[in-house]
């Protein structure tokens, strides 16, 4: 990620270049700051500098400091950012994450922003972590959904690798997902709508994925029998993704979803399915406790 402060310096690279960073945090600044910072301007002397370090107030997983630094960078004055940790690392509650020394000014209002980012994003990375420690030793890996906050889907997804996930698809674009919806729409079709969906996506996109929504055992060996690279098995009781797993044999890749939580994710993953996806991921994660202190001494 680049800045917009060219006197803004970080101890390590920002990772993420991607223009559209630089215009999230923009816009996140310009929504928070307006015409201007009312309470730091009437309170602050303009050439007064300050140092602040950026603390977890509870253990988490960290996620999103590029975007901490992109906010402070983003203000005016020379910028001195120095990380003590890096995104995906486990930290300690009272353990420093990001020290900037900068212009109080600039510290003050650029704060939220800076926060609400990392608070976000670290939410779902420790969240991610809990899932993925809970099915250890298991064959299943942890997986996300498009139930993303709009526009900051590439954001979330990045905080849920943080967090030891994997990414599902990223759009309607990247992979072939025929659903219960899609199903219901061709449900006159024969041999069966799955048959007939499975053909049609193979013809119309043969590079790219065929995954089959499955809701029952019928569906699942209709799926197999289609061809089907991947086949989601929704809402199943571990009893039914026991089942389901070996009725496919290997034949494609498999994936539990609905109704997973902390609670149950490990007696999904001893079913012996591939990945699990957890929509909670991004969807409730809650934001972590982090907080910003001004070095008094």
């Amino acid at each position: 990620m680049g800045t917009t402060n060219e006197n803004c310096l970080v101890t390590q690279p920002i990772e993420v270049t991607d223009p559209e960073i630089r215009k999230l945090v923009k816009r996140a600044l310009a929504e928070d700051v307006g015409a201007g910072d009312v309470t730091t301007l009437a309170t602050i002397p303009a050439r007064a500098r300050a140092r602040a370090r950026i603390v977890a107030r509870e253990p988490l997983v960290v996620a999103g400091l590029a975007l901490a630094e992109a906010a402070f960078c983003a203000l005016p004055g020379p910028v001195f950012c120095e990380r003590s940790i890096f995104d995906s690392q486990h930290v300690e509650a009272g353990a420093t994450l990001l020290t900037v020394r900068a212009l109080a000014r600039t510290i003050l209002t650029a704060e939220r922003v800076a926060l609400n980012y990392l608070q976000r994003l670290s939410g779902i990375a420790t969240l991610t972590s809990k899932y993925v420690s809970a099915v250890a030793g298991t064959k299943a890996q942890i997986l996300d959904t498009r139930k993303t906050t709009p526009g900051l889907r590439f954001l979330e997804k990045y905080a849920v690798r943080c967090g030891g996930g994997r990414n599902h698809r990223f759009g309607l674009y990247d992979m072939i997902l025929i659903k219960d919806n899609h199903l219901a729409a061709l449900r006159e079709a024969r041999p069966n709508p799955i048959h007939v969906a499975v053909r049609r996506a193979r013809r119309k996109y043969p590079k790219l994925r065929v995954a089959v929504e499955a809701d029952t055992m019928d569906q699942v060996r209709q799926a197999v029998e289609a061809g089907a690279d991947w086949i989601l098995l929704d809402n199943m009781p571990p009893r039914v993704l026991r089942a389901a797993v070996r009725l496919v044999n290997k034949r494609a890749v498999t994936e539990a979803s609905g109704g997973v939580t902390l609670d149950n994710v490990r007696a999904i993953a001893e079913t012996g399915v591939d990945f699990i996806s957890v929509g909670a991921l991004t969807h409730s994660a809650r934001a972590v406790d982090i907080a910003l202190d001004f070095d008094t001494q």
